[in-house]
């Protein structure tokens, strides 16, 4: 009989919680709010060493949020999401912990494609992981195509390319490296390093990958100083590389050795129908 009566009770008092908990997860937002995290140095005051562990929960809290937004996509609910919100919580989790690889992923993933203007915020972040994520080139590449498609600072996105080069050896960011110096009118400079790069490569394909990046950049820059030249005699643009040709200024076409066609844009730069690579598009 006391079993009985016991098991009633223990029956109530679950159907007594369980049916209004339902009723809150059926009935709640499908966007997790973020909640409030004070600033990283006070957390870190009075964490210590425990401050890792709640970098930790900052980018948990964020991906919880970032995937509650995915679901309101899904079911078509307009809840605004809480950006501000996010970005503060991830640069708190950097704060507390600079080696945390997941926050950097985090932003790099969600803001710089979702937020307006956020590449140049998400790029502090990324240098300042940089300073202690020394062996890491992630970031450098993180923040140089966000320099390059987001920012148009090929400048900027060549030297990030660069150290991300440096860093892991591989031949794809030297390849970008040189590109974007080109598109930075610092050509000269790309050479430079593409040299370095085809001097130390060990493979033979990747060595002769770089020799042709470098003869193609050569050839390229040849045409660049005829423009400079033929702008200082004639006070504007030449129109066409033939022009060159014509008023003795180039002897003739370099060859491009991607099999595309140098011509010069609007701006009197030096581009090639090959985009610098095998297999780029005709102009």
């Amino acid at each position: 009989m006391i079993r009985k009566v016991l098991f009633i009770a223990l029956l109530g008092s679950y159907v007594a919680v369980i049916v209004p908990f339902s009723s809150y997860l059926g009935n709640r937002s499908i966007v997790n709010k973020l909640g409030y995290m004070p600033e990283a140095e006070i957390v870190k005051f009075a964490l210590g060493d425990l401050r890792y562990l709640a970098s930790q929960w900052a980018v948990f809290k964020v991906m919880l949020y970032f995937g509650g937004m995915v679901d309101n996509d899904i079911n078509k609910l307009k809840l605004p999401p809480e950006y501000p919100g996010m970005s503060r919580m991830i640069s708190n989790a950097v704060r507390l912990d600079p080696y945390n690889m997941d926050a950097y992923y985090l932003a790099q993933a969600t803001f710089v494609w979702d937020v307006k203007d956020s590449a140049k915020e998400i790029n502090k972040l990324l240098i300042y992981g940089m300073r202690y994520r020394t062996w890491d080139y992630y970031l450098p590449f993180f923040a140089g195509f966000n320099s390059a498609y987001f920012l148009h600072d090929y400048n900027s996105a060549a030297e990030f390319m660069k150290k991300a080069a440096e860093l892991s050896g591989d031949p794809l960011f030297t390849t970008l490296s040189a590109r974007y110096f080109h598109e930075a009118g610092r050509t000269e400079l790309g050479i430079m390093f593409i040299d370095s790069m085809e001097h130390s490569a060990k493979d033979e394909k990747v060595r002769t990958s770089y020799h042709t990046r470098k003869e193609a950049l050569l050839n390229a820059q040849k045409i660049t100083d005829a423009v400079n030249r033929y702008r200082e005699k004639q006070n504007v643009d030449p129109n066409t590389i033939e022009e060159l040709i014509s008023k003795g200024f180039l002897n003739k076409v370099p060859v491009d050795p991607y099999g595309g066609k140098f011509y010069l844009s609007k701006n009197g730069r030096v581009e090639s129908t090959s985009k610098f690579a095998f297999g780029g598009q005709s102009r």
